[in-house]
């Protein structure tokens, strides 16, 4: 499908319900069409794997042919250089984390970009930073306990900007590698609680938000990470 097609495609289902939730991210009401994150995907098993046209839909600068893009780029065919000139591009949340969890995740070494990012204070490129943690917490079977112990040590020290995006996502990846197991549980609520004592008013934030769920963590049978104990007496309910 070439470029103008796709794009004709996605107008055809646009809704204002969604262009309005668009909007509401920031994003510039011109550079939304308004679909679902589904309708997107759907679209995306019809256009399948192609690197030039992934980047003719990026280069729109329209929000949902971005989150297509993502979903069309040939991850095994992208370097570093391109990378970087896709998060240059990302003015929201959801792109953000879109990008990292469909597309750099899946790469070799996305590791190099959570050194990279995790020291920038741009915020989308420190977001994704975290954002690839805790991706790689929940996805990469293959982490060692040396990897982890770094992720900690990452969040200790650049945990302190103070941006809604960025300690959302310092939360989400200090709470997936405490759902690793207890041992990783009790290594990252030691980490919550050093925040909480002596960091800045964004590390208190973080540590609050993330001990709340840590703390109430239990191991389900048949569940390889620890899940909330709400969730599983919610399941021995039903």
């Amino acid at each position: 499908m070439e470029k103008d097609m796709i794009i004709g495609e996605l107008r055809s289902q646009a809704s204002e319900k969604y262009k309005a939730n668009v909007v509401k991210m920031g994003i510039p009401e011109e550079c939304s069409i308004g679909v679902s994150t589904a309708v997107v995907r759907s679209l995306a098993k019809k256009v399948g794997k192609s690197k030039e046209t992934a980047y003719e839909l990026w280069d729109t600068g329209l929000h949902e042919a971005k989150l297509l893009a993502v979903l069309v780029f040939p991850y095994k065919e992208m370097e570093r250089s391109d990378i970087e000139r896709l998060i240059s591009g990302v003015m929201s949340w959801d792109l953000c984390d879109h990008l990292c969890k469909n597309l750099i995740i899946k790469m070799k070494d996305y590791e190099y970009f959570i050194s990279e990012w995790i020291t920038s204070n741009e915020i989308y490129k420190k977001r994704a930073a975290f954002t690839l943690i805790a991706s790689s917490a929940i996805h990469d079977k293959k982490l060692t306990g040396e990897t982890l112990e770094y992720y900690l040590k990452l969040i200790r020290e650049y945990s302190d900007l103070e941006h809604e995006h960025v300690k959302k996502a310092v939360s989400w990846a200090l709470r997936e590698i405490g759902k690793i197991d207890f041992d990783y549980n009790e290594k990252a609520l030691l980490v919550a609680y050093e925040l909480k004592e002596h960091g800045n008013k964004t590390q208190v934030w973080i540590a609050k938000d993330a001990i709340k769920e840590l703390e109430n963590l239990v191991k389900a049978e048949g569940r390889k990470r620890l899940i909330s104990a709400d969730t599983q007496m919610g399941r021995l309910e039903n």
